[in-house]
């Protein structure tokens, strides 16, 4: 009885499973699609751009389909109308300058390419017709192998790798095609004339219908980069040494917003090739020195990884006694939160491009600071804490110290690319040394009167 029944509720258990299933079925196609929806929303609320890029592939593939809904257009190219559609397709890219490296390639690669394909042609039909294909296939084992070991060159591969592939697919297509049609010069013609037509038609709606300039986005990049370092330095002091739980709460945020940084190399770099592309625009101007944003960044990266280290001892499980930390805690803070207002102030200036040497104050007031940390991690008040305790402070301050070089480096790196980019000037300089002596005025009161205190003097110099 139990060999019979046993089947049965096994049935009815599939069978009951498989009901489930189908009851929940449509709940669960609602709410992905709900996700789906959510998702796609907040892609197009973090940057509208990329709404209004779909928009603009759009409309230069229907244009560029053109050639193939008219009779005039489509009789004066046949066939070969489809590579003006495959170019928008390939070429069209987010920003300016990614569309523009990417079609000059494509142009340059194709007309190069056709010629040299067409005359291999020529020079294989001489031979008869049994040399001709030892001699196409001799001519493109040498190309191939030629052109992409150029592609292992980092300057080649960085900007002109496109258009090296292009050129091996451009050559095959002529010089192997020829051999079986008679009329390559024409091929070679119409594949390069719809190419141009292509991406003609990419770059004019990229440039001329809100174009996004990739030397823009690096350089805002490069500035928050230096910003987000400048937020972990002003909330360090305060969560280290637990200033106040109010603080600590409304700092969190800001100790974790430096590690984008740390993984900035990668884009940073294709953006400095992309920008090197772009024409002059807006402040921009022509041979913008593109390369020193990568220096500035790379420093950026150095100063990040000190900081990395640092941020490991906010939750060391060896922690220093706060008696002991309460030793070094005030040069600790002022070194911090004189680091952090020389990266806040220079991250600034430099998204505004205007070059201002007010940090360098900021980095003295730093230096000054570690010249006192150093004191008193040399005097004797260590001796009578244990080594294990003293450590983990110990590597904070030196730290600090550390960081205090990186960004006085990152300081004359954005005052070189300042330099060189022409940025303008600030209409006003404190100087360093009488910035200390700029007070508030005061006022001093006794029984009988009220007299203000006089107000230091400070030197301002104008610029012209």
């Amino acid at each position: 009885m139990e060999a019979v029944t046993s089947p049965q509720q096994e049935s009815y258990g599939s069978i009951s499973r498989g009901c489930q299933w189908l009851k929940a079925l449509p709940n669960k196609c609602c709410d992905k699609t709900m996700e789906i929806a959510r998702k796609t929303k907040k892609l197009g609320q973090d940057d509208p751009r990329r709404i209004v890029h779909s928009l603009k592939v759009g409309l230069a593939i229907t244009l560029v389909s053109l050639f193939y809904f008219f009779e005039p257009l489509y009789d004066g190219f046949g066939d070969s109308a489809m590579w003006a559609v495959l170019t928008v397709v390939l070429v069209f890219e987010f920003s300016v300058g990614a569309t523009l490296g990417k079609g000059l390639n494509r142009m340059l690669a194709t007309l190069v390419a056709a010629g040299l394909g067409a005359g291999a042609h020529c020079l294989a039909s001489i031979s008869g017709r049994k040399g001709e294909p030892i001699l196409v296939a001799t001519f493109v084992f040498i190309i191939a192998v030629i052109t992409t070991f150029m592609r292992f060159f980092p300057r080649v591969k960085a900007r002109y790798d496109y258009g090296m592939m292009i050129f091996i697919l451009t050559f095959c297509l002529v010089s192997v095609s020829g051999y079986r049609d008679d009329q390559v010069l024409e091929m070679a013609r119409d594949r390069f004339s719809t190419i141009l037509i292509g991406c003609c038609a990419s770059l004019i709606v990229c440039i001329c219908i809100f174009p996004v300039w990739i030397g823009e986005d690096l350089h805002k990049s490069v500035a928050a980069n230096i910003g987000k370092l400048g937020k972990f330095l002003e909330a360090f002091g305060d969560e280290y040494f637990k200033v106040s739980e109010e603080s600590n709460e409304n700092n969190k945020s800001y100790l974790q917003g430096y590690r984008t940084v740390l993984t900035s190399k990668s884009s940073e770099e294709t953006m400095a090739n992309f920008a090197r592309w772009e024409p002059g625009h807006g402040p921009f101007g022509y041979r913008h020195p593109w390369k020193m944003y990568l220096k500035v960044g790379n420093l950026t990266r150095d100063c990040a990884y000190k900081v990395e280290a640092l941020n490991t001892y906010l939750n060391c499980k060896i922690q220093t006694q706060a008696e002991i930390r309460g030793k070094i805690q005030e040069p600790c803070k002022r070194v911090s939160l004189e680091c952090s207002r020389a990266l806040k102030e220079m991250a600034s200036a430099f998204r505004k491009m205007i070059l201002n040497r007010s940090a360098a104050m900021h980095i003295e007031n730093s230096k000054k600071a570690a010249e006192e940390l150093k004191s008193l991690l040399k005097t004797s008040l260590w001796e009578e804490a244990d080594l294990l305790e003293i450590i983990p402070s110990a590597s904070v301050a030196s730290l600090l110290m550390e960081i205090i070089e990186c960004i006085e480096k990152i300081s004359e790196a954005v005052n070189k690319l300042g330099e060189a980019a022409s940025f303008r000037k600030s209409n006003a300089t404190v100087l360093p040394e009488l910035s200390d002596s700029i007070q508030q005025e005061t006022v001093q009161q006794d029984s009988n009167t009220a007299m203000p205190a006089p107000v230091p003097h400070c030197v301002i110099i104008m610029s012209e």
